[in-house]
């Protein structure tokens, strides 16, 4: 019994053995609330179903029972009727005479009572038996000491794989948020990773088109036809959503009507629960975010709707830069992105990684403790898996905003993707030939030429690990003429340009480099391989800016980046 792991079965244990060392007909066991001052839960042995539903409510602790409250110290009666503070008994109870009470105290606090009745053979409760169910209560109150420290254990526990889980999911996206611009890639992601962050049936993206809001993406138990169906924002759930940026339920009356008149249900979309969170980001609502039916439980819960409130903030600001179409509002990003990537790059380094590690070192700590089995053994999960997040972390840092570009210039940036584009599977074939680099000019090109150059060599390469069905790729940036050509060659399966022209982010490499006045072309076909060859007009840095020294410092700083971003799990 000490070692029962949880509370409702150490209770009935309790109670069975009573009965058998005091010889009692009836035992029941009160548990107080959390006043101490009433019972908030009674237990009995010995009562059929049918005598218990013919008595009618429980005890709540009045006559005899309270005494033991107000007074908890063993009680042993003749006749239980007879004393001063008596209620009698309900109609349909079965008659007791002899009684038997004794305190549970855990932890030096009063936790309920134990209640033995009716001693067999018509004899009163001996010396001998309260001794025993003294005994007995003090080995309970170990038991139920030691079952919720377990439960607060296995509760803690809980939380922290919900935490891990939306650190992952949280993760993800914003490794989408480092290069992949394809719409329908980012909401295919958000989709499956946010249902299964909270255990839906089904989930639904709603993104705001106008002043209507377009299904945009499903996932789990929902038909796949309802893409591209169209809701007003007036009457509907997701619209009270998108205006008030709070989560709502369906558990309320009204948006229950409003789903089933206007809403979703109005689609056929059936749903015992339902929950609908805002996709903010900054001064935006792009969407909203609806998942329903819980698999465990009635109703989402609490910390259900703040991990998915979470996590539709960062799937937020995959979908506003995905969106963003036109050449004046993707300049406009691109400039606000970068500059938000070298923020997060900083902020992820300085803040979330020493918080990891901090994290870390707190867990080992608690490792050495004395506490449960379990606890250790969910505390050493919880070390290897921190350990591959701030891996993970790492790497992101590096796809959001490589410090190489920054700080040493876009040939070091570009040496540290190949490095990890090879700790992928991907062996790639390197050749810089920038004047700055080779020292044939005073400035460097200025950022957003850098930038877009790192870009589409990186877009290239994640679609060759994506599509292309090769493990070899050729990248040549060279600067010949007053242009830079960046080319990029895969022996893959290649494609129709015709069909696909528009696909794997290409649509993205052309406006990047017609943004700096440049041009980018596709050459493929079945099974002849892919070649992206953009052509970017050279621009220098102002004069005043002079050719950065080499620092073997920041040399060492990068390499070490680079290193630790390969080893990304």
């Amino acid at each position: 019994m000490l070692e029962e792991p949880e509370l409702e079965p150490v209770l009935q244990r309790v109670l069975t053995v009573a009965r058998e060392l005091t010889g009692a007909r009836y035992a029941a066991l009160g548990v107080l609330d959390a006043r101490r001052t009433e019972l908030e839960r009674f237990l009995t042995v010995g009562i059929d179903e049918d005598a218990r539903l013919e008595i009618g409510d429980l005890p709540r602790g009045h006559g005899v029972l309270g005494e033991l409250i107000r007074e908890p110290k063993p009680l042993r009666l003749v006749d239980v009727g007879a004393h001063v503070r008596s209620y009698g008994f309900p109609i349909g109870h079965p008659p007791m005479s002899t009684f038997l009470g004794v305190p549970l105290v855990v932890r030096g606090e009063a936790w309920g009572n134990l209640y033995l009745t009716e001693k067999q053979g018509d004899e009163e409760f001996t010396d001998e038996d309260e001794q025993a169910a003294v005994m007995l209560a003090d080995w309970a109150s170990i038991a139920i000491g030691n079952a919720r420290r377990l439960e607060e254990v296995s509760r803690r526990r809980d939380e922290l794989e919900r935490t891990v889980t939306a650190m992952r999911a949280t993760a993800e996206i914003s490794r989408v948020l480092a290069g992949e611009t394809d719409l329908e890639v980012v909401l295919g992601l958000i989709a499956k990773r946010g249902r299964a962050l909270v255990g839906a049936r089904a989930l639904v993206i709603e993104l705001a088109v106008a002043d209507r809001l377009q299904i945009a993406a499903v996932a789990g138990e929902v038909d796949p036809a309802l893409v591209g169906r169209e809701l007003s924002t007036d009457g509907t759930v997701a619209g009270q959503v998108l205006r008030t940026r709070e989560p709502q339920r369906l558990a309320d009356e009204l948006n229950r009507a409003r789903f089933q008149e206007s809403g979703l249900g109005a689609l056929g979309l059936t749903a015992r629960a339902g929950l609908f969170v805002p996709l903010g980001f900054r001064a935006e609502t792009p969407g909203v975010l609806a998942v329903f039916d819980p698999l465990e439980g009635a109703e989402f819960t609490a910390d259900d709707e703040r991990l998915l409130t979470s996590f539709a903030t960062s799937a937020a600001s995959a979908v506003v830069t995905a969106r963003s179409v036109t050449t004046e509002q993707l300049r406009a990003r691109e400039l606000a992105t970068e500059q938000e990537r070298r923020r997060w790059a900083r902020e992820l380094h300085d803040e979330t990684l020493q918080g990891l590690g901090a994290l870390r070192l707190g867990l080992s700590a608690a490792r050495r403790t004395d506490e449960a089995a379990r606890w250790r053994t969910a505390v050493d999960d919880a070390v290897l898996q921190l350990d591959t997040e701030i891996a993970n972390l790492r790497g992101i840092i590096s796809d959001v905003r490589p410090a190489a570009l920054d700080e040493l210039g876009v040939a070091a940036a570009l040496e540290s993707l190949v490095d990890r584009m090879r700790s992928r599977g991907l062996d790639v074939r390197l050749t810089v030939d920038l004047d700055y680099e080779a020292a044939r000019s005073d400035t460097r090109h200025p950022e957003d030429l850098e930038t877009v150059i790192y870009r589409i060599v990186q877009e290239s390469l994640n679609n060759v690990l994506k599509h292309a069905g090769s493990d070899v790729a050729v990248v040549d940036v060279v600067e010949a003429e007053g242009n830079i050509a960046v080319r990029v060659t895969d022996e893959g399966r290649g494609f129709d340009t015709a069909s696909q022209a528009t696909g794997f982010g290409l649509v993205g490499i052309r406006e990047r480099a017609g943004l700096l006045g440049g041009t980018a072309e596709i050459a493929s076909a079945p099974g002849q391989g892919t070649t992206v060859t953009a052509r970017l007009p050279v621009r220098r840095r102002d004069a005043d800016q002079p050719r950065r020294a080499p620092d073997p410092a920041a040399d060492t700083a990068a390499a070490t980046r680079s290193a630790a971003s390969s080893n990304r799990t």
